[in-house]
């Protein structure tokens, strides 16, 4: 079983709602299209899946089993990845990157 599908579990029956539930308020013909989503048989489209974090209430970064701090800027290794360090498509400077960096540790 995956994260998602884990999750897909845990809020709704912490909501104690059907599967037909959930099915039927994401707009599903069926309920076996749901079910399998939580049994990991099939994933939803993209679509379906910010229809289930509205639903629940969560991310969807949440729903993909994410862990929000592994992606928090202000502890990520900025140095390897300058793709971030670029205005207009254009790469920054050595300087303006260091003067970012100092901004967002709050120095």
């Amino acid at each position: 079983m995956t994260a998602f599908s884990e999750r897909l579990i845990s809020l709704r029956e912490a909501r104690g709602w059907s599967k037909t539930y959930v099915a039927n308020h994401l707009g599903l013909k069926n309920m076996q299209t749901y079910a399998n989503y939580e049994y990991g048989r099939r994933e939803p489209d993209l679509e379906t899946t910010t229809k289930l974090a509205k639903l629940f209430n969560v991310s969807t970064d949440y729903l993909l089993g994410r862990d929000p701090k592994e992606y928090d800027l202000k502890t990520a290794d900025l140095a390897d990845d300058d793709t971030i360090f670029t205005y207009k498509g254009q790469p920054l400077s050595d300087d303006d990157k260091e003067i970012i960096r100092r901004l967002m540790n709050g120095k």
